[in-house]
């Protein structure tokens, strides 16, 4: 064994230098990020939004309806990385917040935000009580409250109008405004016509944007005329999985978006969506 050693040892101690050199390389490669990244991610029937700016900040709004999103978010991550900034809960139904739960389970999480509605479900119990016994720091979102994430790049919370009070979570939906130069996403949730047009009253043409995230997964109880008026995106992303019982999305919110002549990118047809902005502009991937 002595003898095979010395006889190698000069190989292996070349090999360990290159594989050192070569992980340096990509861990360097993987950090040098450009602008800001933001992945619609590809969980079947469910929300799951990777954002990473440039500055290295990570934040998941909902995480999926099962496990799909670790699998997707070591394709977005290095694999060394085992730690997210934040997780952002838009509203507890099974299929946006049971992937959060699981990502609780193996990622570090510096700090969480909901929308405090008065819901209880096994998969949100978990998720409670997780932040709960990691003392994770944890907010309930309510309108005007802003998360700077990068320089010239914030989140805006659109609503709930106030923290806590509603029992039916889609009344207490999580709406944000990503913003980064004069880019930005509208992420509706699973926001229904009457908190549209709600959310149209109170913001009016400052709801325009680029990239709208399709609210309820393309179900034609979303998607208003009015919110695509107001909100005059070129790209509509519709989170949904293939061949899903409830026929999302459907044909309806997929002929109002033709006659606005946005662009439908959806994750049944195109898996994990990702976008780029230099904060001119944003690119498709």
């Amino acid at each position: 064994m002595i003898i095979w050693l010395k006889k190698y040892s000069k190989g292996l101690i070349l090999a360990l230098f290159f594989g050192a050199a070569a992980l340096v390389w990509y861990a360097v490669f993987a950090e040098s990020r450009r602008g800001l990244e933001v992945d619609f991610l590809d969980v079947g029937q469910g929300d799951a939004i990777f954002i990473q700016a440039e500055n290295g900040n990570q934040v998941l709004l909902d995480g999926g309806p099962n496990k799909a999103v670790l699998a997707q978010l070591a394709k977005a991550m290095p694999f060394y990385d085992r730690s997210l900034d934040l997780l952002i809960s838009s509203h507890p139904h099974s299929d946006h917040i049971t992937g959060l739960v699981e990502v609780l389970k193996r990622y570090n999480t510096s700090a969480a935000v909901e929308s405090c509605v008065n819901y209880q479900s096994p998969e949100f119990s978990e998720w409670e009580n997780i932040i709960e016994n990691e003392k994770i720091p944890h907010f309930c979102a309510r309108r005007g409250m802003r998360i700077n994430l990068d320089k010239n790049l914030y989140l805006d919370i659109l609503l709930p109008a106030a923290a806590g009070g509603f029992s039916d979570p889609h009344a207490g939906m999580l709406v944000a405004k990503l913003v980064y130069g004069k880019t930005s996403y509208l992420l509706m949730g699973d926001a229904e016509k009457p908190l549209e047009n709600y959310l149209v009253a109170l913001e009016g043409e400052k709801l325009k944007t680029n990239v709208i995230k399709i609210g309820h997964h393309g179900s034609n109880k979303s998607t208003s005329e009015s919110l695509l008026g107001f909100g005059a995106p070129e790209y509509a992303v519709i989170s949904v999985g293939k061949d899903n019982k409830y026929g999302h999305p459907n044909k309806e919110t997929l002929d109002i978006l033709e006659k606005f002549d946005i662009q439908i990118l959806r994750t049944d047809l195109f898996g994990t969506i990702v976008m780029k902005s230099d904060g001119e502009d944003i690119t498709p991937r």
